[in-house]
């Protein structure tokens, strides 16, 4: 960029990070954002030693923030063939970054202390005296030739052979690459090829003799005939076909498909023509030991678990006799450093939707995993929002959706806000993706799969179960009332909401789940799961039939557990407290021994399982998510089922499970658009939050809703306040505190009684300070309040110690 625009853009005020101003073009602004954020930060820089100019020459650029270190090259005066090594630059179309523009800033502050003006030296023109390749990034990644004053005519005369008219390297010049470097080198030992070029060269060479390799050798089914211990379904050689030409792949297809099956195909056949050897897989917790007995079942090649204490794993991925090497998303972020290392050829991730967020440290970190090859697996590549597809595809390719800030503003739709409205253009994205993604659905191979067959079975509840449901939807409603007064909710109150939703849910499945009391226990689909399971085990021997059992929450199957070891029925369990070490044992009981008819399991056993030896799947709750419902249906529903399959889920009638079941179809339209050919553009009314509070509103009943919105907010207030201080003389402030004290502190000992729900809820209430120490953190609207809330809770606790004394 010329140095006037440059200076123009240094001279305006801070710009926003999360809305572009009307004044600058997309472009501006993201380079006025970079070097924003370089002009209070402390960057280390160095120049490399050899280069003579005292500005047109490599540094390196280190920042004690993120305790990242790149090499910076700055070329010319235009800034067209500056280059830094960091990926934002690579892949932002905008020819800087932070760095490039952080010793651009060192330059012409004169930090290096030269003799020379750095900023007249920055606006010559310059020419080198040596030739070079260099990659040119952009729309298109294009090798191209600098031509130095040294033997210029000489290295004139070699581009004219080898290069376009724009000095771009010509494609019937991939082949005799090697001759070129040769030449160069001959006319001047200074000729220099850099090596993301050379990387570049070699990439699409490798790509065009494996296309040529597959149409050789791999046109017919029957090439892969012994490939592995198993009979490939035509569409999942196809699916091998598709990942091995590519070399980086997205499998998406349907769940229950074989995900796993071509994966290993696709390393197998890469092993087999010797383009890798090792491979790292990485997966879920859960799923280590599934994938040990896949690789076992389906190839000869030995595998190995990478676990136990960080000393013992270095050993284990060094491990020269194992190709395989299977590791949790977990150990990925404690191990990523030994994992480069080992540099493995091939990286399987499976359940890649735990990278969805690109901001995550897990995300960041499994990006940082460096192959050759990859394949991806994943059912549910967009389960929420278009930008889990990019952070997904941006491991696989990172330059095949374009830069982050033009995604967005090319097929995001926006309202006046800048909230997001809905998404345009899917199609588009699907096409752009298509050469490297395998997405199947089963009714595309439906002749291959079993018939399935999906029933609600509406459940009664006992009155203790309904009076506590709406007791917090009672909670709900006044929200949702408050929300429609005032259109926005502060941040307690809208966790506040999610907690008495969950609430509500939770009192659809047992009083249990709160209280855990077991001997006032309230519920009515243990007797309905129960009377399912009993039917399948009086079933005659020739006609048994197995059966899983999910819940949300472990406290729901731990009761079925209980009565299915009241009634001596066999069984399984899986949940989170379960070591991963363990839970092969698990799978095989459950799908050899006859006399283990069900397999119990909370959504920690909801994805990559095949547990297709049963036929029927009882849900006690239906997720949020309908991808996470599909996840469990399709542990029986896949390749290889020989029978017909069941699947019957528990509604609580006239409660939020009943008004839930299309809840979530938008989601679904969403993931279909992209990847199904569905419709092009999805809307969304008035942005997410409007959208989410006004499906809350359905969830509650009409005459509650009704009931709120007819009452005046104040006298809600004020009857609450009579109800909460009726046991001492207090101010009305402390009432309200007191009273918002003892609702929270009642939730609170609900949801932390339950593991995966207070998990989520910590989590977003600790926060790290500079030292590493970490804190509770609790939302306040003043200082006022927060020091009147700490003098009520103190009455609270105080007024609760006597029942504590009395407890046994």
């Amino acid at each position: 960029m010329a140095d006037e625009t440059r200076t123009e853009h240094e001279k305006q005020d801070v710009v926003p990070y999360h809305r572009k101003p009307e004044e600058l073009t997309l472009e501006d602004w993201q380079i006025q954002l970079r070097r924003q954020f370089v002009r209070n930060r402390e960057f280390t820089i160095t120049r490399v030693e050899g280069d003579g100019h005292p500005v047109f020459r490599d540094y390196i650029v280190h920042n004690p923030e993120s305790g990242g270190t790149y090499k910076v090259a700055i070329r010319d005066n235009a800034g067209e063939m500056n280059f830094c090594e960091c990926l934002d630059f690579k892949t932002n179309h905008l020819g800087t970054c932070k760095h490039i523009e952080a010793v651009l800033l060192a330059i012409k502050n004169n930090e290096f202390q030269d003799d020379d003006d750095p900023v007249r030296l920055l606006k010559e023109d310059y020419i080198p005296p040596y030739t070079s390749l260099y990659l040119q990034y952009g729309e298109t990644r294009r090798v191209k030739i600098r031509i130095g004053t040294d033997h210029a005519a000489e290295y004139l005369a070699l581009a004219r052979e080898f290069f376009d008219t724009d000095m771009v390297l010509k494609p019937e010049s991939y082949a005799r690459f090697e001759e070129l470097l040769r030449r160069a080198r001959d006319i001047s030992e200074e000729f220099r090829c850099y090596d993301d070029a050379l990387s570049r060269v070699l990439e699409l060479r490798a790509a065009a003799a494996r296309r040529e390799l597959m149409e050789n050798r791999y046109q017919s089914d029957d090439a892969f005939q012994d490939l592995l211990n198993a009979t490939l379904y035509p569409y999942q050689i196809e699916g091998i076909r598709t990942a091995f030409a590519a070399g980086r792949s997205l499998i998406a297809d349907e769940m229950g498909l074989g995900k796993t099956i071509q994966a290993i195909g696709t390393a197998e056949l890469l092993r087999k023509e010797e383009l890798a050897w090792s491979v790292l897989i990485v997966c879920p917790t859960s799923l280590k030991y599934q994938w040990y007995s896949e690789i076992s079942k389906f190839t000869d090649s030995p595998a190995i678990v990478i676990e136990g204490p960080p000393a013992r794993r270095p050993a284990q991925y060094q491990d020269p006799s194992s190709p395989y090497k299977i590791v949790s998303y977990h150990t990925v972020k404690r191990d990523i450093d030994v994992i480069n290392r080992l540099a493995p050829d091939l990286v399987i991730l499976d359940e890649a939707q735990r990278i969805k967020n690109w901001k995550t440290q897990l995300a960041r970190m499994v990006k940082r995993i460096g192959s050759t090859y990859t394949t991806v697996l994943t059912g549910t590549p967009v389960e929420n929002n278009l930008e889990e597809l990019y952070s997904i595809v941006q491991f696989i390719d990172p330059f095949r959706l374009g830069p982050y800030h033009r995604f967005l503003d090319r097929y995001l739709i926006r309202d006046e806000t800048g909230k997001v409205t809905g998404y345009r253009g899917l199609k588009e994205v699907g096409e752009a993706i298509a050469d490297f993604t395998v997405r199947r659905t089963k009714r595309e191979v439906l002749s291959q799969l079993p018939e399935r067959t999906d029933k609600v079975l509406y459940v009664s509840m006992t009155q203790a179960q309904m009076d506590l449901h709406d007791s917090y939807q009672d909670a709900v409603a006044r929200l949702v009332h408050k929300w429609r007064r005032l259109g926005h909710l502060p941040e307690q109150e809208r966790q506040r909401l999610l907690i008495s939703l969950n609430m509500m849910r939770m009192a659809c499945d047992s009083t249990y789940i709160i209280d855990q009391d077991p001997d006032n226990r309230h519920d009515m689909k243990i007797a309905e799961v129960l009377s399912i399971i009993e039917e399948l085990a009086a079933s005659a021997p020739e006609a048994s039939q197995k059966a899983v059992v999910f819940s949300q929450w472990e406290r729901m199957t731990r009761l079925v557990a209980v009565e299915l070891d009241r009634r001596g029925i066999g069984y399984a369990y899986l949940h989170g407290g379960i070591p991963s070490k363990n839970r092969k044992d698990l799978y095989e009981r459950f799908n050899t021994d006859d006399r283990c008819l069900v397999f119990l399991s909370t959504d920690a056993g909801g994805t990559g399982l095949n547990l297709q030896s049963a036929s029927v799947m009882v849900n006690l709750d239906i997720p949020w998510n309908p991808a996470v419902l599909e996840q469990r249906i399709a542990r029986i529903h896949r390749i290889g089922q020989r029978r017909n399959v069941t699947i019957v889920n528990l509604v609580s009638s006239g409660t939020i499970e009943e008004r839930m079941l299309s809840l979530l179809q938008f989601k679904s339209d969403l993931a279909a658009g992209i990847l199904d050919e569905g419709e092009d553009s999805i809307f969304m009314d008035s942005g997410r939050y409007r959208k989410f509070m006004d499906t809350v509103g359905t969830l509650v009943k009409r005459d509650t809703a009704e009931q709120a919105d007819d009452r005046p907010a104040e006298e809600q207030e004020e009857r609450e306040l009579r109800e909460d201080t009726r046991t001492g003389d207090i101010s009305a402030d402390e009432g309200r505190s007191l009273a918002r004290g003892r609702e929270l502190m009642g939730e609170l000992e609900g949801l932390l009684r339950d593991t995966d729900t207070a998990k989520a809820l910590l989590s977003s209430m600790i926060t790290t300070d500079e030292s590493g120490s970490s804190f509770l953190k609790i939302p306040v609207t003043s200082e006022e309040e927060a020091a009147t809330t700490l003098r009520v809770l103190g009455r609270l606790f105080s007024t609760a110690a006597p029942e504590a004394e009395e407890a046994p």
